[in-house]
């Protein structure tokens, strides 16, 4: 096995679904599929989630609301897509834990790293919720800090698309993947793999990044193998 413990970033439209807006439950089950085939192979599993189906501080804060509040609420929104994504995981016998950066011990427990780290070592899934709990910093710049502080071989990036483009594959036919690509030239190219924060963390550190689709059936199981799949953004 190439990677055995892996930090996931997933953005909260994953959990859309055919919705608009909200937490679709079939796509929960349909995520926590997948990812109970990554767990029976052994690999150690922290997950980073995002909000934007739910809500988005940035852009919020661009509309009138005061940027560290409207951040404040995107973490917020993050603890329910996590507990959402739990109850999922849990349902089809995977062990997990909520850990967030704010603190709320009613409904889960406060990120400690070696608790965090604990726990993988015990074959629990940990779910990383409420960000770096700072306002001006995303869940991507979260995925790679967290991935760091816990010893993670790699950061994989669960999108709706196979890798990364030179250009939205989605209204450009002619788009072209990437199969590998260091983090310096994403930054220069203002690629979509992460935010320059995350991207410049991920490179300082040494930390690569896998961009995959998580909904690819066996996609992220392959990847663990060692197999190629996606783009790898690479230090």
């Amino acid at each position: 096995m190439q990677w055995k413990r892996i930090v996931l970033k997933i953005s909260g439209e994953t959990l859309l679904g055919e919705r608009e807006y909200g937490i679709d439950p079939k796509t929960s089950v349909e995520l926590a599929e997948r990812l109970k085939e990554v767990t029976k192979m052994g690999v150690e599993l922290a997950i980073v989630i995002g909000a934007g189906n739910i809500f988005r501080g940035e852009p919020a804060s661009k509309n009138g609301l005061e940027r560290a509040t409207a951040d404040y609420m995107g973490m917020l929104a993050t603890v329910i897509n996590a507990l959402a994504l739990q109850d999922a995981l849990e349902k089809l016998g995977v062990g997990s834990r909520v850990l967030t950066a704010i603190a709320m011990p009613s409904i889960a427990e406060p990120y400690i790293r070696r608790r965090a780290i604990r726990h993988l070592e015990k074959g629990r899934v940990i779910i990383l919720a409420a960000g770096t709990g700072h306002p001006y910093f995303s869940t991507d710049t979260n995925a790679v800090l967290r991935a760091l502080e816990i010893d993670a071989h790699v950061v994989l990036k669960a999108t709706s698309v196979d890798g990364v483009y030179d250009k939205d594959p989605k209204g450009n036919t002619d788009a072209k993947r990437y199969e590998t690509i260091t983090i310096q030239e994403a930054l220069e190219k203002h690629l979509k793999v992460m935010d320059a924060a995350a991207l410049a963390l991920a490179r300082d550190n040494a930390m690569p990044i896998v961009v995959f689709n998580v909904f690819e059936k066996g996609s992220m199981k392959a990847i663990c193998n060692g197999e190629h799949i996606g783009t790898f953004v690479h230090p």
